[in-house]
């Protein structure tokens, strides 16, 4: 498809970016001309910690591919009570409802681990799906999504607690690309649906078989491998079909890598 110029967000066009200098993995897996198509109104932005990227019930007016830091998708309920449901790193971008058609979420989606971003006008990034081959990309990215949620489902119904915890430090490795993991209690408690003290406990377990070294805000990886067999089947299968689906994506063969547990351990 030749991708033509929208009648949309015109005067919002910045700096040109190129698509080689970006880490966000959906981003350098467009085709060249998809990807020319939007360059212009790709908006560099700062990710800080709690930064907002998607409001519940509020038009999703920006989609954002993050570059480096953690994003965090929790559902709330009525009464306030919320768990993570989903992670986004450089692997995926935020807003990714608006790709089935769709204007907003009940879902927040926010920083944990603070990093940068490319920012692009919902109108700019919908007229991108016009072409088949990049709305599949898409398709696919949200089809891993839902494998990723439906394995958090399956993690919290039969597995225990410490491989629960394991498999969330595995994805949060996944996306930070470095073993001191700046990742606080009360967000690993989030994560988890538990009190921070019971966080405290299964850490502790998890430093007892010389897995991690957890201390005041930050968790250090010391065996990805031992997280790998902790975890056991609850991580794994949305990784693998992200990389069947998008793996071509990887200009550095890192996530793969981590994904055999060759990677920190």
């Amino acid at each position: 498809m030749t991708y033509a110029n929208a009648d949309t967000d015109e005067g919002d066009a910045v700096t040109k970016i190129a698509q080689t200098d970006t880490r966000n993995r959906l981003l350098r897996g467009l085709p060249e001309q998809a990807f020319d198509h939007i360059a212009s109104y790709l908006k560099p932005v700062d990710l800080p910690v709690r930064r907002s990227l998607v409001e519940p019930d509020q038009r999703i007016e920006h989609v954002c591919f993050i570059e480096s830091g953690l994003g965090s998708m929790v559902a709330v309920a009525s009464n306030g009570i919320g768990i993570e449901v989903g992670q986004i790193g450089y692997e995926g971008m935020s807003g990714y409802p608006v790709v089935l058609g769709v204007d907003r979420t009940p879902n927040r989606t926010f920083m944990q681990v603070s990093g940068d971003g490319l920012e692009l006008a919902t109108s700019r990034f919908l007229s991108l799906l016009r072409g088949e081959e990049v709305r599949l990309i898409f398709l696919r990215y949200v089809h891993t999504r839902e494998l990723q949620l439906a394995h958090s489902a399956l993690a919290a119904g039969r597995y225990n607690m410490h491989q629960r915890l394991a498999r969330w430090l595995l994805m949060c490795h996944d996306r930070l690309l470095v073993d001191d993991m700046p990742l606080t209690h009360a967000f690993l408690a989030l994560m988890l649906g538990v009190r921070r003290s019971g966080v405290t406990e299964h850490l502790h377990i998890l430093e007892g078989m010389h897995a991690i070294k957890s201390t005041r805000g930050n968790v250090q990886i010391l065996s990805r491998q031992i997280l790998l067999d902790v975890a056991d089947g609850c991580y794994g299968a949305p990784e693998a079909e992200y990389e069947r689906l998008l793996g071509s994506t990887s200009s550095d063969g890192q996530s793969a890598a981590r994904l055999k547990g060759t990677w920190g351990s």
